[in-house]
């Protein structure tokens, strides 16, 4: 008789046709416990701790690995996979592969880039290689996620290693990172997002500062305060006007968190409770609620289904228009006197367009909510002073606000305030503090302070385009995203609300057309006296068209420039937001076929569309550092808006052309550098290690990256739903923009990715690494 067979206790058995989906989303894949297969002997000794494996073999200095053969171990039944012990092997792919010590595998890491795994099937005593920066990056990845559901011992698919990198990143996007910037301002998520890494004040007391108006707001969060004692958390309510510049400057010494909306829920004790409408962060040190960001975020979460989540942002955006007057910058104290770059109508009418058919009045209510906050956006900030120029009916980036951004890094304005402190000989950090305080006046740092604000007001935040003159000029993105915002308004009280749309809050209307006169007469219609008609929007709208043509457009140059409204003429720096006027629709076809034709080609680089032209931007020194938002730098915000502006005029090879260029620059990114998605890109040298002032965000990760960053993931959502299958197939491939669309015959792009493409990506980013040596 067999002698009776004993397993150790918590050991599942699976058949070897049962197998979780390869490229499930990590909670589905290593979750639930550990589970061993039949198809080999288990030991007492081999689930608890023995591991068998062969080590690499090696020849003193170097590796010696005969290439794969045909007679070599091959899947002749099943896919291979691989039995692994999850800590034991983490620590020597570390040792072995990371060289550099910032626990990620890239191509700048000098090991062997080869590993021996042991194979399921055989219990692991066969062996298999492992090779390649992106296979081995990959292996590190899916450790990493096995240990963060505790697994010890893991079966791999090797599908999960090999895994095709545009639909691994989409994926990972998808499913990981988004949840992942997921927050919500409530009792269970204020411990994540009171953290604010942008504060130097050394003060790190958790606050939260509640709308005047919201007394059962106010109410909750002092409950959760008391409940939650260890946070020390400090609940303020502000006054009903709380973007005063003086008293928006009085919060600098005590930065906290802004509230957002909320909803009422159950509390699951048989009453009622708010709760927080969860909305996406950009990542990285920017760890709240932002303007622009969270519309491009929204294109990537309605490409991902994820509907809810994006309205939800909207709701949050509709909340602050009402309690703080603007959609802010940001939802800290410290920027409740500055907004963004508006994009809410176009925001609202996209999500409008994907809820649920099932509730169309529900539907109707919450865009009519979209819209009237909108309106009193629209008339109390962009076409009211200061932001808007009567005399040419432009409208500026002009924010109101008192002293230095605090938001900065210590040392931003070193080198503006040293010649101050000199002058008054004092040191940088004393005169800081008494300038702040308006003890000393010096109204040269109060213009450069007044530009300063507008460029983050712009969202360009530094560039050279407006050094010392944003707030003076009426730049063609403000007037593109206002004719859209014109055009969009009047054509949601048309084709929803039945060509009439009452307003529910008070406020005053600005004059149209706009005049010095009229901007002088105190007198003002107020916003409840009448129905909204979509006529006088689309006169607004046909209005700014003509300003934008009569101010902004160079039919010498077939190129928008912005206007200097103080010295009354364009400035001529080449920005690739001119063709935000093709995502708005302001622009002629003629006017389209001049930008693409004769412009586009000032742009376009190896990796997409940089900010601006080399020229504009000017030489680079030590005295005269790059911008972020200059040439050769790469933003999603600027695919985006091309990619669909060139969609919409029926340019659709030049937008599908460019988008694969981006995300061929980002996916060689991912492939190259452990799964990095970051902020930006150097366009020109496709790297992600850029040495412009903040450096780059997103980078900052332990063996697998958790969030990417907000609007690239987006783009890279977006940019593939461009792409036609034979080019996704050829960006997985990491085929080079210049191989796939043959080399460009223009001579100036040509020469322009010449200094970039002819070095293989190792020589490149082993370039960028000298930034820091």
């Amino acid at each position: 008789m067999a002698p009776a067979l004993n397993h150790p206790s918590g050991v599942t058995f699976i058949e070897d046709t049962q197998h979780k989906a390869v490229h499930a989303d990590a909670s589905a894949y290593y979750g639930g416990g550990e589970s061993f297969s039949r198809s080999r002997t288990y030991s007492h000794s081999h689930i608890h701790g023995y591991n068998p494996k062969r080590a690499p073999a090696f020849e003193e200095d170097t590796h010696m690995r005969a290439r794969r053969m045909s007679h070599d171990e091959k899947s002749v039944t099943a896919p291979r996979r691989f039995l692994i012990d999850v800590e034991e092997t983490i620590r020597v792919v570390l040792e072995q592969e990371d060289t550099d010590g910032d626990f990620q595998i890239s191509i700048t890491d000098a090991g062997p880039k080869m590993m021996a795994l042991g194979t399921a099937t055989s219990n692991g005593f066969k062996t298999f290689d492992i090779r390649g920066t992106y296979m081995l990056s990959n292996l590190l990845q899916e450790l990493a996620l096995a240990r963060d559901h505790n697994r010890k011992r893991i079966v791999l698919d090797e599908s999960r290693l090999t895994e095709n990198p545009v639909d691994r990143l989409s994926r990972m996007i998808k499913n990981s990172f988004w949840h992942s910037l997921t927050r919500r301002i409530d009792g269970d998520g204020l411990e994540i997002i009171t953290a604010d890494p942008k504060n130097r004040t050394g003060r790190v007391q958790p606050r939260i500062y509640v709308p005047h108006g919201e007394p059962a707001m106010v109410e909750y969060y002092r409950k959760v305060a008391r409940e939650k004692p260890h946070m020390n958390l400090d609940v303020v309510v502000l006054p009903p006007k709380p973007d005063d510049p003086l008293f928006v400057k009085s919060l600098n010494s005590k930065p906290g968190l802004l509230a957002l909306a909320m909803n009422e829920a159950d509390d699951s004790k048989g009453g009622r409770t708010l709760k927080g409408i969860p909305f996406i962060v950009p990542g990285a040190r920017f760890n709240e609620l932002y303007n622009w960001d969270s519309y491009f975020i929204t294109l990537g979460l309605l490409v991902d289904g994820q509907v809810s989540m994006a309205k939800g942002m909207v709701d949050h955006f509709i909340f602050e228009i009402r309690h703080y007057g603007k959609i802010l910058n940001g939802s800290r104290s410290y920027y409740l006197c500055r907004t963004q770059p508006p994009f809410l109508t176009d925001m609202a009418l996209q999500i409008y367009n994907q809820l649920d058919r099932s509730d169309m009045e529900a539907n109707r209510l919450w865009l009519k909510r979209a819209i009237q906050a909108a309106i009193k956006e629209y008339h109390t900030i962009w076409v009211a002073e200061p932001r808007i120029d009567p005399k040419t009916g432009l409208s500026r980036y002009r924010p109101d606000g008192v002293g230095i951004p605090p938001e900065t890094e210590a040392t931003h304005f070193t080198h503006i305030l040293e010649p101050y402190a000199e002058k008054h000989g004092i040191s940088v950090l004393e005169f800081s503090e008494k300038y702040n305080d308006g003890i000393l006046k010096e109204p040269g740092l109060d213009e450069y302070f007044l530009h300063d604000r507008a460029v983050r007001e712009s969202g360009h935040d530094t560039t050279y385009r407006f050094e010392k003159r944003c707030a003076n000029l009426g730049t063609i993105d403000l007037q593109a995203l206002l004719y859209k915002y014109e055009v969009d308004i009047g054509t949601a009280i048309r084709e929803v609300f039945d060509d009439e749309l009452e307003l529910e809050e008070d406020f005053s209307l600005a004059p149209f057309p706009p005049s010095v006169e009229a901007y002088t007469n105190p007198h003002r219609e107020r916003s409840m006296s009448r129905a909204q008609t979509s006529e006088e929007w689309f006169a607004r709208a046909e209005f700014r068209k003509e300003i934008i043509d009569r101010y902004l457009w160079n039919e010498s140059k077939s190129l928008y420039f912005d206007y200097d409204t103080i010295q009354e003429k364009q400035s001529l720096y080449e920005s690739v937001t001119s063709f935000w006027a093709l995502w708005a629709g302001c622009a002629s076809e003629e006017q389209c076929w001049k930008l693409v034709s004769q412009s586009l080609k000032k742009f376009e680089v190896l990796g997409g569309l940089v900010s601006g032209t080399e020229e504009s931007r000017g030489k680079i020194s030590l005295d005269r550092p790059n911008r972020q938002w200059d040439y050769p730098y790469a933003w999603p915000p600027h695919q985006i808006m091309t990619w669909v502006g060139l969609e919409r005029y029926g340019y659709l090879e030049e937008a599908q052309r460019l988008a694969y260029r981006f995300l061929y620059m980002m996916t060689t990114a991912f492939v190259d550098f452990n799964g990095v998605v970051p902020e930006k890109f150097d366009a020109v040298k496709l790297s992600h290690l850029v040495d412009a002032e903040y450096g780059n965000q997103g980078l900052d990760f332990k063996m697998v990256p958790r969030e990417g960053f907000g609007w690239m993931n987006a783009a890279y959502q977006v940019g593939l739903s461009f792409l036609t299958m034979h080019m996704r197939r050829a960006v997985s491939a990491c085929t080079s923009p210049e191989v796939f669309f043959g080399r460009a015959a223009n001579s100036e792009v040509a020469a322009v990715q010449a200094t970039a493409a002819v070095a293989d990506p190792l020589d490149l980013a082993m370039e960028s690494l000298n930034i820091y040596a």
